[in-house]
């Protein structure tokens, strides 16, 4: 019995509609919580690549040349849409990626009702100025599209990291192919889907699956595109810029981070290693940002340990779709491998296992919670991203000892830091090479302010007022003036 007869098939969306792949090769996605296969998803290649584009730029002078105010319009019903449809689209999402029901409506499904929301907003004010630089002449900048952009979109936060991409473009007047993660591919399709009911012209919004070695790669190498914007890993992320480089694309990067929690000995322990705990547990660790270097100051090294081990002990893992559970699986078989090697890395390196170091069960990419002490800076555990629920937990003496360690990796995206002394906190603010920095806190995002890295990090920021900035081109005007 061929077990494809019953699952879903996905095609394409290209040009408002969707369409079979032109190789008519279709893969099949797996649930990561069963192992279990929950679809079909059309496989695109080149010429469906050229076919995307192609709609994207016959798209552009529509999306583009409409009144500012309309596009906002457009935008705001789009994240109605979004907003009635929640339900459904939480449910692929967790089905797909196997993110926890609760956390998804929480985190994921209210930060992109809120990012089309916010961007919808700047559609009408993205403004030029008039710059007098001489009397005989009326000298002005007016910013336009940059025009079709590739959005590359990463596994571990489908529909929200997809949306910091498209909100912002579509506002700037681009027109977009996004190609979502081979893993995670369902939602962003229902999410065109949506768009186009909302009154995008055919065109504007294209999704495009596959994998990336052919559809990302095209996308990269193609010449209609005109901005490439990815979230992934850095190995990937120098290949986008290798291939960009062929006709001088704008790119943007966001890419892995190593980073570092700092916890100073008269914080307030139980607030920070709960917040520790869940920078890096969250979405089983599988987070760009991830607290998962936690620095401890001497005297209250092992308290934390303590506090965090228990932490991790009390995490539920299980079925993403029960209310209950708190960490799903990680995102594949391959992923799990990953995690469960560097678990035994760290063990070889010298570093204690407190709690966890193992697989959970044997259907589903379950990791447990896991927690190293004696880790040492230079240990693989503390500079490699994991990308998984393992935290490193190492100790420090002062200020410059925890700057030295916690700058001390290839990565720049992110930080914390937690002490009841305000002076320190803001020299360890300014000290620490990070592109966010949080005090007393940890994890937050918003997308009015800027998000990124330096490094290893990625280079350009997302969110607010940048991603304009990133989605258009500034052009000067000169009227001479007659005498």
């Amino acid at each position: 019995m061929d077990c494809k007869a019953d699952l879903a098939q996905h095609e394409l969306f290209i040009g408002g509609k969707y369409v079979a792949p032109t190789s008519g090769e279709y893969s099949i996605d797996l649930n990561p919580a069963t192992e279990e296969p929950i679809a079909e998803v059309a496989q695109a290649g080149a010429a469906d690549v050229d076919l995307a584009v192609a709609a994207a730029r016959a798209a552009l002078n529509v999306w583009s040349g409409m009144r500012a105010a309309d596009r906002g319009r457009t935008l705001q019903r789009a994240a109605s849409l979004l907003e009635e449809h929640q339900d459904e689209l939480i449910e692929l999402e967790s089905l797909d990626a196997g993110k926890p029901l609760a956390a998804v409506r929480r985190q994921d499904m209210a930060a992109v009702i809120d990012t089309v929301r916010y961007y919808a907003g700047w559609c009408d004010k993205i403004t030029g100025q008039v710059i007098p630089a001489r009397p005989d002449a009326l000298t002005y900048t007016v910013r336009e599209p940059v025009g079709v952009v590739a959005a590359i979109v990463p596994w571990n936060f489908p529909l929200m990291i997809g949306m910091w991409k498209i909100a912002p473009a579509l506002a700037c007047g681009c027109t977009l192919v996004v190609k979502p993660a081979e893993l995670t591919p369902l939602s962003m399709l229902r999410v065109a889907e949506l768009f186009l009911e909302a009154g995008l012209p055919p065109g504007a919004l294209n999704v495009v699956c596959g994998k990336g070695s052919v559809v990302g790669e095209a996308l990269v190498r193609h010449p209609g595109v005109d901005k490439v914007t990815f979230t992934g890993s850095p190995r990937v992320g120098r290949g986008i810029l290798q291939g960009a480089a062929g006709n001088f694309k704008k790119v943007t990067l966001e890419l892995g981070g190593k980073s570092a929690n700092v916890i100073f000995a008269d914080a307030n322990l139980e607030r920070a290693s709960r917040a520790a705990a869940s920078g890096i547990f969250f979405n089983a660790g599988q987070v760009c940002s991830a607290g998962s270097r936690v620095l401890v100051q001497r005297p209250a090294y092992d308290e934390v340990v303590q506090r965090l081990a228990e932490r991790a002990q009390k995490i539920r893992v299980g079925d993403p779709s029960d209310p209950r559970t708190t960490m799903g699986p990680v995102i594949s078989a391959g992923q799990m491998k990953t995690v469960l090697d560097y678990i035994e890395i760290g063990k070889a390196e010298g570093a204690s296992v407190v709690t966890g170091g193992a697989r959970l069960g044997d259907s589903g990419y379950f990791i447990e919670p896991t927690v190293f002490a004696g880790v040492g800076h230079d240990m693989r555990i503390s500079q490699e991203e994991i990308f998984g629920p393992v935290l490193a937990v190492i100790p420090f003496d002062d200020e410059a000892d925890a700057l030295r360690i916690a700058n001390g990796t290839a990565y720049s995206l992110a930080a914390g830091v937690w002490s009841a002394d305000t002076s320190r906190v803001h020299r360890m603010a300014a000290g620490l090479k990070a592109g966010t920095v949080w005090i007393n806190t940890y994890g937050y995002t918003d997308v009015r302010l800027p998000w990124g890295g330096s490094g290893e990090s990625g280079f350009g920021r997302e969110h607010g007022a940048t991603a304009i900035e990133n989605f258009t081109e500034p052009k000067a005007v000169w009227l001479a003036l007659e005498q």
